[in-house]
C-alpha cells in the first residue's frame, strides 16, 4: 500500500491542502497570466439579449439519492446570486470560483451529488456543476473566448431526457477546476442567473446586439464495445450562421467524444450499439 498524501490526514491537512491549492492558482490567474477577473455587478439588463437558456433543477438519476437533488437545487440558489448579475468588461475575464468562493456550512450549502476521477459521490456545495454547465452553454452561442474548461471524461447516466448535445457540460471543483471566459468583444457583456421551484435560468446579454447565431448539433452518435468497455461516441458540431441571411458561417467540430459508460450496460438502447472496428 503506497504512502498517503498530506490531504489524506484528516479534515485539517485537507483543509491546508485545498488552501495551498487555491493560493496555487490565484498566483497563476494574477500573476503569471494577468488575468482582470470581473468583479462588478449590474442588475439592470442589458438591452440585448444574447442567449438564453432554461434547465431543469431535479432530474431522476439512476441510483442516486433524490434528497442530493434537492440540496443541489438550494446550493446552485446560493452559488447563482453570487453570479446574477456579474458584467464582464472587454478585456476582463469571468470565474466562476472567483466568484462563488468556497462552499461552506457557514454559507448554508448542504451535501450534494459530486463526481471525482470518475466516480458519485456526495460532498458540501455538490451539484455545482450544473452551474457550471449552463454558463458554458451560454457562452458556446457566442464568440468569447473560453480559457479554461475542465471536460467530464466519462459517460456517468444514461441519456434519459437529454436536451443538449453529450459532453458539452464542464466539470468544476474549488478551486482547482475553474471555469474562465475572456470577453473577446468590444463591449460590456452581463450574466443573468436565477431560479424558481422547478428550473435554473441563465442568460448573457450585451449593450450592443450581436448579427450571428450559433446552435450545436451532435452526429454519429453511437455506442461500441472495446475490449469488454462499452464506450459512448459522438461528434458534436458547433454551427454559426448569419442573422440576417441564414447562411452559415462557420461549423467547427468541438468535441469527438470517445467516453467510457460508467452505468448499467443494460440501460444502453439496443438500437444504438455498433460494433467497434478495434473491438477484440
Amino acid at each position: 500500500m503506497g504512502r498517503k498524501l498530506f490531504c489524506e490526514h484528516g479534515p485539517i491537512a485537507y483543509e491546508i491542502s485545498l488552501r495551498k491549492e487555491a493560493l496555487k492558482k490565484d498566483i497563476e490567474d494574477y500573476l503569471i497570466k494577468g488575468y482582470k477577473i470581473a468583479k462588478k455587478k449590474n442588475y439592470d439588463n442589458f438591452e440585448y439579449l444574447w442567449k438564453g437558456e432554461a434547465k431543469i433543477l431535479y432530474r431522476k438519476l439512476h441510483g442516486v439519492d433524490m434528497q442530493l437533488q434537492y440540496n443541489k437545487a438550494k446550493n446552485l440558489e446560493i452559488a447563482g446570486k453570487k453570479i446574477d448579475g456579474i458584467v464582464i468588461q472587454p478585456g476582463e475575464v469571468f470565474s466562476l470560483w472567483n466568484l462563488v468562493g468556497k462552499t461552506s456550512k457557514r454559507k448554508g450549502y448542504l451535501e450534494g451529488l459530486t463526481v471525482s476521477n470518475s466516480s458519485l459521490g456526495k460532498g458540501r456545495g455538490g451539484g455545482l456543476c450544473q452551474l457550471g454547465n449552463l454558463i458554458h452553454y451560454l457562452v458556446l452561442h457566442t464568440d468569447l473566448e473560453i480559457i479554461e474548461k475542465h471536460h467530464h471524461s466519462d459517460a456517468l447516466f444514461p441519456d434519459e431526457k437529454r436536451r443538449v448535445p453529450f459532453g458539452t457540460g464542464t466539470s468544476i471543483a474549488y478551486k482547482r477546476l475553474d471555469y474562465k471566459f475572456k470577453n473577446t468583444s468590444d463591449c460590456p457583456v452581463q450574466l443573468r442567473i436565477w431560479q424558481d421551484d422547478t428550473m435554473i435560468y441563465g442568460e448573457i446579454r450585451g449593450t450592443k446586439p450581436i448579427d450571428y447565431k450559433y446552435r450545436l448539433v451532435e452526429e454519429d452518435s453511437h455506442y461500441a464495445m472495446e475490449n469488454g468497455i462499452f464506450y459512448r461516441n459522438s461528434k458534436v458540431y458547433r454551427i454559426k450562421t448569419d442573422k440576417k441571411t441564414g447562411k452559415v458561417i462557420k461549423k467547427e467540430l468541438i468535441l469527438d467524444n470517445h467516453s467510457r459508460v460508467m452505468y448499467d450496460y443494460n440501460l444502453i438502447p439496443k438500437d444504438q450499439i455498433r460494433e467497434a472496428s478495434n473491438a477484440s
